[in-house]
């Protein structure tokens, strides 16, 4: 099973990332990354709310061109679980689980994003925590079914909370014009105990140029107490 740095140090442009796993000492892990090439994209960080949840802000208004598919919640706390996303899909999610709908319910309202000719598929991680072996985890995306993007094609993926394991998805497989939609499953990874090493593991390797910023969270599953990294390129601090 490979590390993070093995699987994304390589590669110069995975868009935005979603990182969803379990150390060996019983802690739920969540990590959501976003990079950009344009100024617009570029122009982010994340931001907490008191009740946790992480929205992406603009750092410089001024700048601001077109905030409709880089401004929105990332991650939601729910009853019972937690939403992780890469678009405001999280508010579909959040508002269809209200209602005792399920995730899959939800993702079938959604599609791709509409930035042809990319295309940007719509990634997301749902937690549910309260289970017998702590929590088990969904994964999913979204994706154009052809270059034109006349169809969505949409996957889902359960998992089992295992220790040590993590599963990493994210929504371009390169860089290129256009941009290369990810494919396959997503790719399993090492989890580290530590959530200072897995911060520096991810946030060292993406790419110098393109990274923005960067949120993970640890969650002990018996006191179900949650610890925060959040880094954001524009601030150059960790908190």
């Amino acid at each position: 099973m490979k590390t993070i740095r093995e699987y994304i140090g390589n590669n110069s442009y995975p868009g935005r990332g979603i990182l969803v796993g379990m150390t060996k000492d019983n802690k739920a892990v969540v990590g959501y990354f976003i990079s950009g090439r344009s100024e617009n994209s570029r122009n982010r960080v994340f931001e907490a709310d008191e009740a946790g949840d992480v929205f992406t802000k603009p750092f410089d208004e001024s700048k601001v061109e077109d905030p409709s598919l880089i401004i929105y919640r990332a991650v939601a706390h729910i009853d019972g679980g937690l939403i992780v996303t890469n678009g405001d899909q999280t508010d579909t999610v959040a508002g269809f689980m209200a209602e005792g709908k399920s995730s899959r319910d939800a993702l079938f309202t959604r599609e791709f994003e509409p930035d042809a000719p990319n295309f940007t598929p719509r990634i997301s991680g749902v937690l549910s925590f309260g289970q017998e072996n702590g929590f088990k985890y969904e994964m999913s995306i979204l994706k154009s079914a052809d270059e034109a993007g006349s169809a969505c094609s949409r996957f889902f993926y359960d998992y089992p909370a295992l220790a040590g394991k993590g599963h990493l998805i994210h929504t371009y497989e390169r860089d290129g014009n256009p941009l290369p939609t990810f494919c396959g499953e997503p790719r399993p990874v090492a989890i580290d105990d530590d959530i200072d090493a897995m911060t520096e593991a991810i946030w060292e390797s993406l790419d110098a140029d393109n990274k923005i910023s960067l949120y993970v969270a640890y969650t002990d599953l018996n006191s179900m107490k949650t610890e925060t990294r959040m880094i954001n390129k524009n601030e150059r601090k960790v908190r």
